[in-house]
C-alpha cells in the first residue's frame, strides 16, 4: 500500500512538472486567452430606459470591510466579512439581486457601471468564501487549478447566471467589458483581489460617476510604484498589466508610454517623455488583505 502511495505522489508530481514546462513554452496561448471576445448575447441596450440600478447594499460592504491604505494600496478585509455571516449574506443577496436582472434592459451607461460592480462584488464574495488563501490563484474549481498555482484561479469557474446564461470573472471582463466598451480604463476598476492590480475603487459605480472613477482610478494606478516605477533613466518596471492587455494600450511598447504619460503627474510624465532605455514588467499575486 505504501509503496502504491509513492508511486501516485511521483506520478503526481511528474504531471505538475510537465504541465508547468508545456505553459512555459506556450506564451502566445496565453497572452490570447486575454484577449477580448465579445459574447453577442450581450450587445444589447436600452437607451430609452432611464432607470437605475441599485448599488447601495455593494456601498454599504465597501464601506465596511474596504481599508484605505497609506501605502495607497487598498486592503479587503475578507476575514472579517467570511466571520459576519449577516454581511456575507447581504453580499450574497446582492448578488442574488443583480442575477435578477438583465442589465440590456438599462443603457450603456447603467450597464457598465452594473458589469464593473458586479465583477468586483463577485470576486470579493469568491475569495471570501474561500479565505484563507494566499492568493486568488489558489482558488479554482477545475482540474488544472487544483494542480498548481500556475493553473489557478477562478476566472473560468462559473460563478453567476444572468438572464438565463452561465458567467465567468473571465466572461464579464473579456467578453462584456472589454469588448463592448473598447475603454482601456476598465482594467483600473476591476479588481482581482491581489496587491499588484489597480485599486478596488472604495465608492461604487454608478452610470453618474463612471467617467469620473475611471479616470481617478487610472491616475492613482500610473502614479504608484505597482504601476510604473524608474529605476534608473534607462530602465523602469511597469505592471504586467501593460504585457497582458498590450493591445488595450495600443499594442508597442511606445504606446504604452504615451498612455502613461496621459496619467502621470507633471514630473513622471516629463521623466517618461524623454525615456528610450529598457521596460521589464511586474505583478505581485499576493492578496489584498490587511
Amino acid at each position: 500500500m505504501k509503496s502504491t502511495l509513492i508511486t501516485t505522489e511521483r506520478a503526481t508530481r511528474r504531471l505538475r512538472i510537465a504541465l508547468c514546462l508545456f505553459v512555459a513554452m506556450l506564451p502566445a496561448v496565453a497572452a490570447h486567452a486575454q484577449s477580448p471576445k465579445l459574447i453577442p448575447a450581450w450587445d444589447a441596450s436600452d437607451e430609452n430606459n432611464v432607470e437605475h440600478i441599485d448599488h447601495a447594499a455593494w456601498q454599504k460592504i465597501l464601506d465596511d470591510y474596504l481599508r484605505v491604505h497609506d501605502s495607497g494600496v487598498n486592503r479587503f478585509a475578507y476575514g472579517a466579512l467570511k466571520d459576519n455571516a449577516g454581511d456575507n449574506a447581504k453580499l450574497a443577496a446582492y448578488l442574488t439581486s443583480l442575477q435578477s436582472l438583465d442589465p440590456r434592459n438599462y443603457s450603456r451607461a447603467e450597464q457598465k457601471a452594473y458589469w464593473i460592480n458586479f465583477y468586483n462584488a463577485l470576486t470579493v464574495k469568491v475569495v471570501t468564501d474561500a479565505y484563507p488563501v494566499a492568493s486568488i490563484r489558489d482558488i479554482s474549481e477545475s482540474l488544472l487549478g487544483k494542480l498548481g498555482s500556475i493553473f489557478g484561479g477562478p476566472w473560468d469557474d462559473v460563478h453567476a447566471s444572468v438572464a438565463g446564461l452561465d458567467l465567468t470573472l473571465n466572461n464579464i471582463e473579456h467578453g462584456i467589458l472589454r469588448p463592448v466598451w473598447r475603454d482601456n480604463r476598465i482594467h483600473y476598476a476591476v479588481n482581482c483581489a491581489s496587491y499588484g492590480c489597480p485599486n478596488l475603487n472604495p465608492t461604487a459605480f454608478t452610470a453618474d460617476n463612471t467617467e469620473k472613477l475611471l479616470d481617478a482610478g487610472a491616475r492613482a494606478y500610473v502614479n504608484h510604484p505597482r504601476g510604473v516605477e524608474f529605476v534608473d533613466d534607462d530602465f523602469i518596471i511597469i505592471s504586467s498589466i501593460y504585457k497582458w492587455y498590450a493591445a488595450d494600450f495600443g499594442g508597442t511598447e511606445k504606446s504604452v508610454i504615451n498612455h502613461l504619460v496621459t496619467y502621470a503627474d507633471k514630473a513622471l510624465a516629463t521623466r517618461l517623455r524623454k525615456f528610450s532605455g529598457s521596460v521589464d514588467y511586474e505583478y505581485d499575486w499576493s492578496l489584498n488583505r490587511p
